[in-house]
Parts: structure tokens; C-alpha cells; sequence
């Protein structure tokens, strides 16, 4: 079982950056792939990024790519997303997950509880 947290939320002007952390406690945190999500009021989950177990591979939604970095420290159970240039439509709230998958949601059975990103133009 793994217990994750996000943090580092907040309110940014467009084209600022932001980074949010997702902490894990729990057995087994760095055999997980761990992944980003974000979801607004009435849309469905959608991907971000994605991390191998290791972070050796690592995936993006294209409308972040070249603008949010994630890494991880397994030696911290930490994972990171780095957000720079900020849209306002980068506005959400952000999950991280640990499980199995890559941009599926369905394939990360380990939620946090989301960190609320906005985004003023």
C-alpha cells in the first residue's frame, strides 16, 4: 500500500512556474511507475506525465511538452513536476498516482489527493 501527497499548489501568473512535489509513504513506492494528472470541473482526468520506476523513461502529454519537467528521488519517495511558461489553461487540479501504467489513469490503483494549480492571466 502506498499513501501519496501532493503539494506545492498555488496561484501563478501566466508564464510563471510553479513546481508541486508528490511525497509517498509506503512499502514498494519505487517499483511504481508514477505518473501526473489534472482534472477541471466536468472533463475527465487527463495525463500529464509519466515516470518510470526507475525514471528512465519518462512521458508527456503534448500540451506540456517542453514546458513541465518531472523527475523523482526514490531515495526521498519523492516525485516532482516542474511547470514553467504557465497557460491559464494549465489550470487544475493536480494528482499524482503510483501503479503500473503510463498515460492511463486506469493503471494507477494510488491516488493523492490533488494540489490545486491556477493559473491568472
Amino acid at each position: 500500500q502506498v499513501q501519496l501527497v501532493e503539494s506545492g499548489g498555488g496561484l501563478v501568473q501566466a508564464g510563471g512556474s510553479l513546481r508541486v512535489s508528490c511525497t509517498a509513504s509506503g512499502r514498494g513506492f519505487s517499483l511504481y511507475n508514477v505518473g501526473w494528472f489534472r482534472q477541471v470541473p466536468g472533463k475527465d482526468r487527463e495525463f500529464v506525465a509519466a515516470s518510470t520506476w526507475s525514471g528512465g523513461r519518462l512521458y508527456y502529454a503534448d500540451s506540456v511538452k517542453g514546458r513541465f519537467t518531472m523527475s523523482r528521488d526514490n531515495a526521498k519517495n519523492t516525485v516532482y513536476l516542474q511547470m514553467n511558461s504557465l497557460k491559464v489553461e494549465d489550470t487544475a487540479v493536480y494528482y499524482c498516482a503510483a501503479g503500473w501504467g503510463d498515460y492511463d489513469p486506469r493503471k494507477f490503483p494510488y491516488w493523492g489527493q490533488g494540489t490545486q494549480v491556477i493559473v491568472s492571466s
